[in-house]
């Protein structure tokens, strides 16, 4: 899969993983969300599916589903920090509009559904 996860991003989620004693790995996929079309996802994963893309990061598993592989495909994950405040930011070239607020995105017609 073509993604790539920051060194920032690597140690934040590999932090946030070991606080997690039940997940195995981060899933990284997108939701329909919003007036754009969809949001980005960040969660746990317990028990990575049969369909799922598995895939580590300098020792980061991560994980992501194949509805979402298309939708990420080019996408650089990094950590944004601005004071106390860490948050990841998705880099990601098939966006062509996101909403006012940046809660959600629209993609190409190119991209694979």
């Amino acid at each position: 899969m073509n993604l790539t996860v920051t060194p920032e991003a690597i140690t934040h989620l590999k932090q946030a993983l070991s606080r997690n004693t039940d997940a195995t790995a981060v899933r990284l996929g997108v939701k329909t969300s919003g007036c754009s079309g969809y949001a980005y996802v960040v969660d746990y994963a317990q028990a990575p599916t049969d369909q799922d893309l598995q895939v580590e990061f300098d020792g980061l598993p991560v994980v992501v589903d194949p509805i979402s592989e298309p939708l990420l495909a080019g996408t650089v994950v990094d950590l944004k920090v601005e004071g106390v405040n860490r948050t990841l930011r998705f880099e990601n070239p098939n966006v062509v509009s996101e909403c006012g607020c940046g809660e959600s995105f629209a993609v190409g017609a190119a991209v694979p559904l």
